[in-house]
């Protein structure tokens, strides 16, 4: 199986603090689930798929992270380190340090490490790659408070949060579809020169202020297993879904 993606990063760096207390002394990256950690569970989810060159970005524990990638030799991957000492970059600041990683790769995936899915990334890659987007972003018609807006080709063309009403509009269409974003998404490398943000800030920013002269589209994967673990009731409910 040729994957033609060879890398990847897993984002590692959050505070986790909607998984406290157990974020009060331990980065949200070690929560376990049935005996293995979403770290471990992620670098093998990509194994399957012969993604061996990860990196993964670190700042809360980081020393913890490291210490338990260095324990167990990266669970037989590659596992380089991107260290945000002083402060959290956000999903968007945190690939754009890291981004001297791909620079020899036309793709990469980048991946939440609290998210937990059986998603056949296969076929993502080939949508993907088969249709030329600058991006693909995995989606399911879950409910949520804020939702990625898509047109009937299934391109990105908004945001929205349905709590505060706030909405951001990159291109017009005439019917917008809500999809919850799930966190996987895979990038033609050439975005990275695009990212005209600096700092710490969001990859949403970044491919809406791409999606109006881009193609930024959905992956859908609904029919998938998905859970966002990100509170203490998830991780329980993970270890029923995820042996």
């Amino acid at each position: 199986m040729n994957s033609n993606i060879n890398k990847a990063m897993l984002l590692a760096a959050g505070l986790g603090t909607r998984l406290k207390p157990f974020t009060d002394k331990h980065p949200k990256a070690l929560a376990v689930v049935n005996n293995k950690t979403l770290l471990q569970r992620n670098i093998e989810y990509l194994q399957q798929y012969h993604i061996k060159n990860v990196i993964v970005n670190v700042h809360h524990f980081a020393e913890q992270i490291i210490a338990a990638i260095e324990q167990n030799n990266g669970w037989g991957s590659n596992i380089t380190i991107s260290y945000e000492v002083d402060e959290v970059l956000e999903t968007g600041g945190g690939l754009k340090k890291a981004s001297w990683f791909f620079k020899d790769d036309e793709n990469f995936l980048l991946m939440n490490v609290d998210m937990l899915t059986d998603l056949n990334l296969q076929q993502m890659i080939e949508q993907h790659i088969n249709s030329n987007a600058l991006a693909t972003l995995a989606v399911t018609n879950r409910i949520s408070s804020r939702y990625l807006l898509f047109d009937e080709t299934n391109r990105l063309c908004g945001w929205r949060n349905v709590q505060t009403k706030e909405e951001k509009l990159s291109r017009a269409a005439n019917t917008l579809f809500e999809k919850a974003f799930s966190g996987i998404q895979i990038i033609r490398t050439e975005l990275l020169s695009l990212i005209q943000q600096q700092g710490k800030f969001s990859m949403i920013d970044v491919y809406l202020s791409l999606a109006a002269n881009h193609t930024i589209q959905g992956f859908e994967h609904s029919n998938s297993k998905l859970i966002d673990v990100g509170k203490p009731e998830s991780l329980q409910k993970a270890a029923t879904m995820f042996q």
